[in-house]
């Protein structure tokens, strides 16, 4: 059993500690809470760090601190996908959320995993003003469950209490904003849930937005439970299907990511593959790290790499 051995740093090493982590809280807006928690370290306990006083043993602080800012290093050090690709069906979900949202209407947005309907509708709203997403899971499905996501993507203040004085806070807080509300996995939620708040942005006068995978459509329109969401299936102004991504969502990726022609038609054999365009982002993250340590220009021969490091060749 090995044992990782630390040496006390000398009142000048502690103070360069300190320096580098005032300057990254001021350069990035961090709160000295935000810094504790990623260090590992009480918040009262980090303060007296910082402030150089009432610590009798200085040095665990001083270890986790340093290994904090450490990991910080390596990670800026890691290649990055661009926070947002303008694909053309990212412009296709832009297009039914602006539409949606300006209209005061029910947009459907339904496709297969990794085609990028997340990353974009989080773009949405936070460019658009008045859009939020609400992310669904399954304990969200029931009508409490949901309203009480919803009322968490708001920012609003939860009480305990009934789902109805729940329902109001929300509908007072949405009426007159213009809003979007984006419910995304929308197939998580069942049929109370989902005329709960299609009746609640209808009285609100705002915008809705149901995006989730296959399912959330046949949920809509298949089997016997079709006749219950009638009501519902009637109010959707626009659908939005998404089977896979296209060939310029892959040309989309290659561009940002500075690839040649034969890596972008090795990209886009990749999107074909379960995983989509989440896979392709997946290899060329793993493929820049490869080219970076061999000092060579991101490739075919890189991207060929990660896949088989991924476990999807052979």
């Amino acid at each position: 059993m090995t044992s990782v051995v630390t040496f006390k740093k000398s009142p000048e090493q502690i103070e360069k500690i300190r320096q580098q982590v005032r300057a990254i809280q001021e350069a990035e807006g961090l709160s000295q809470n935000q810094i504790a928690k990623e260090v590992g370290i009480h918040n009262s306990t980090f303060s007296k760090f910082m402030n150089g006083n009432g610590l009798a043993d200085m040095n665990p602080v001083v270890n986790a601190t340093e290994r904090w800012l450490e990991n910080r290093t390596r990670l800026a050090a890691l290649p990055t996908a661009p926070s947002f690709i303008a694909t053309p069906t990212a412009n296709r979900i832009y297009d039914a959320l602006s539409y949606a949202q300006l209209a005061g209407d029910m947009a459907l947005i339904f496709g297969g995993a990794g085609v990028g309907k997340t990353q974009t509708l989080h773009h949405y709203a936070a460019s658009e003003h008045n859009a939020w997403v609400v992310d669904c899971t399954p304990t969200s499905a029931t009508v409490g469950g949901c309203l009480r996501a919803i009322a968490h993507a708001l920012g609003l203040r939860m009480t305990a209490g009934r789902a109805d004085a729940l329902e109001v806070q929300i509908r007072d807080q949405l009426r007159g904003s213009g809003g979007l509300l984006i419910l995304d996995e929308a197939q998580f939620l069942n049929n109370r849930a989902l005329e709960t708040v299609r009746r609640l942005a209808e009285m609100a006068n705002v915008g809705l937005a149901l995006v989730g995978n296959e399912t959330v459509y046949a949920q809509l329109t298949g089997g016997s439970r079709a006749a219950e969401f009638a009501q519902l299936f009637s109010r959707i102004g626009k659908r939005v299907s998404l089977t896979k991504p296209s060939g310029g969502d892959v040309e989309s990726l290659a561009t940002a990511w500075k690839v040649d022609k034969a890596s972008t038609r090795l990209l886009k054999e990749i999107a074909d593959k379960p995983g989509a365009l989440r896979g392709v982002t997946k290899a060329l993250r793993l493929a820049s790290m490869f080219a970076r340590g061999a000092d060579e220009t991101l490739s075919d021969h890189h991207i060929k790499a990660a896949w088989a490091e991924l476990g999807a060749m052979s």
